[in-house]
């Protein structure tokens, strides 16, 4: 049965997205018969290019897939150059798994509260700083160019960047090529960009490719953060989409279409700048500078991966702190009074949205991980790595789902799933869930569970074990916390999905992130806030299980219990 799990990954992972893809090409040139469409036609396409701003919302789409990606790839890289082996850096590999786990829109929503002409730091600055009074007429959150959705990105995928950094360093052996620049001279900071770096890229370039799709794509954070006249392209598709005039789905299947268009072209850039990076970089590594710099690169690397983390956390702060707020005037910098009554008035309508948050993220977290542990078992007993051919050859494949916008495929895969028969209920919504949750819990277990001493399964088989024993009683209590970290990331990842369960589960199942999200359009801070704080604090709740629960298990046997 082991053997049957990369094919049952590859078949979850690229049939739905090919489905998708293809109801989704076929509306964009008239043909949908369920709604009148009978011939072909470039009718959807003569509409979508007819719309009012159409071409700025591209513009922003495509901007914001580079701009997010070069940025949080250069504070990751730099990070990592000036900080390898000291404090800062210790604090930050422990501080990556919170950081990642919080969600986009919470993490969106605590920096709109945090840099909005009201938020925490106009009041803080006035009126001793600035003179304001009262706020000023600035137009920060959902600006026209789309730098405040690019901020809040940034803050979100400079965790992930560096999570999937760390994993590939250790393939690497950073600290000997290090050392071995610094016998020839080089500062330690230029040491490590021009040894390490040109190795590192290569292992990491499908996470940036997936930064890329996201940033490019993304809805939940734009609808927050992002331009509203026009919005990003993804956001007018949704729009599109869930208007009542039926007829628009023609159009917005062509919007999808444009929408992976969009991204490709993203994508196609990237690789054009990787080749000019490249060649400017050998001439930097050949041309010898061994100290020039040095310091301003380790300063800044350190201070803007201290900035980033210190934006999340204190955002997250800003919504605890509007969620208790009472009356609060500007430029007050704390509120004159504080109460409960906000979360006294929204806990009886959290109940339903919280408890399907749950059921979906922990069904489809152990969905993946079972998949995940049947084809990295198979893998061991077989003796073949991934990338040495079969089905899960391609590492690529598991970013499918990440790299392909979800906006291009899951309005087609609607389309299939109304085709089918199939009513929009919450197994329909954690299978959607289950095509991201998925990779990412492969992602961080499988490292771990190669890098597993096999003696330990040899000594079990001596012993008169099966292999299946020798999984259940050895392999898996040994690899309990990397279990509990890859869970956690699921449960993040899950809790955090708003698009898939927006339409899949045609908004008939209401979860955390689609009530917060929703609430966005409203403005009340103080309801925004107990959302949104509920919204981040699930997800931690997952790790702080994986941290205790192999510390609890394990507590006489320290070798057991994971990374300290």
């Amino acid at each position: 049965m082991l053997r049957l799990a990369p094919w049952l990954i590859t078949l979850l992972l690229v049939g739905p997205i090919l489905a998708g893809l293809a109801m989704a090409l076929l509306p964009a040139f008239g043909y949908l018969p369920a709604l009148g469409g009978e011939t072909f036609s470039l009718t959807p396409w003569r509409e979508l290019f007819a719309q009012p701003g159409l071409a700025r919302s591209v513009g922003i789409s495509f901007a914001s897939g580079l701009v997010t990606t070069a940025i949080s790839l250069t504070v990751v890289l730099l990070f990592l150059a000036g900080a390898s082996g000291s404090r800062l850096d210790h604090w930050i590999r422990r501080m990556v798994s919170p950081l990642l786990s919080i969600p986009h829109a919470a993490a969106a929503f605590g920096l709109a509260f945090l840099i909005a002409p009201s938020g925490l730091l106009a009041r803080l600055a006035s009126p001793g700083l600035t003179g304001w009074e009262r706020p000023p007429d600035l137009l920060i959150v959902q600006d026209p160019w789309g730098l405040s959705l690019m901020a809040g990105l940034i803050i979100k995928e400079i965790p992930f960047l560096l999570l999937m950094s760390l994993a590939a360093l250790y393939q690497l052996d950073a600290e000997r090529r290090v050392a071995m620049a610094r016998s020839l001279g080089y500062r330690p900071t230029l040491a490590w960009l021009k040894v390490v770096v040109p190795s590192l890229y290569p292992l990491i370039r499908l996470p940036v490719f997936a930064v890329i799709a996201y940033a490019s794509s993304v809805v939940d954070v734009a609808m927050i953060l992002g331009p509203t006249l026009p919005p990003t392209l993804a956001v007018s598709i949704l729009t599109w989409f869930n208007d009542p005039d039926l007829s628009r789905r023609f159009m917005a299947s062509a919007g999808a279409l444009l929408q992976l268009g969009v991204t490709l072209a993203a994508l196609a850039a990237w690789w054009g700048l990787e080749g000019m990076v490249r060649r400017l970089g050998r001439s930097w590594v050949a041309g010898g500078h061994r100290r020039g710099g040095e310091g301003a690169l380790r300063v800044a690397g350190k201070a803007l991966i201290l900035l980033a983390a210190g934006t999340a956390l204190i955002g997250i702060a800003g919504l605890a702190l509007n969620s208790l707020a009472g009356f609060w005037r500007f430029p007050d910098g704390l509120p004159q009074t504080f109460t409960l009554q906000h979360w006294q008035r929204a806990l009886p309508s959290l109940a339903g949205p919280v408890a399907s948050t749950l059921l979906i993220a922990t069904v489809s977290t152990l969905l993946a991980l079972g998949l995940t542990l049947a084809a990295l078992e198979h893998e061991q007993r077989s003796g073949r790595h991934p990338d040495q051919g079969r089905v899960l050859s391609a590492m690529g494949l598991l970013y499918l789902p990440l790299i392909v916008p979800q906006i291009a495929f899951l309005f087609g895969l609607v389309v299939v799933m109304e085709a089918l028969g199939a009513r929009p209920t919450t197994w329909l919504v954690i299978f959607g869930h289950l095509l991201f949750v998925l990779p990412y819990v492969f992602l961080s277990l499988s490292e771990a569970y190669r890098r597993f001493d096999p003696r330990w399964s040899r000594v079990a088989l001596t012993l008169g074990a099966t292999p299946d024993g020798a999984f259940w009683r050895v392999r898996l209590p040994m690899l309990l916390a990397p279990m509990l970290t890859a869970m956690a990331v699921g449960l993040a990842v899950s809790i955090g999905q708003y698009l898939p369960t927006l339409l899949l589960g045609a908004g008939r199942v209401p979860t955390v992130t689609t009530e917060a999200v929703a609430l966005a359009a409203g403005g009340n801070r103080r309801l925004i806030g107990v959302w949104a704080l509920v919204q981040a604090s699930l997800p931690l709740l997952g790790f702080l299980i994986a941290v205790g629960l192999p510390r609890l298990l394990w507590s006489n046997r320290r070798g057991m219990r994971g990374s300290p």
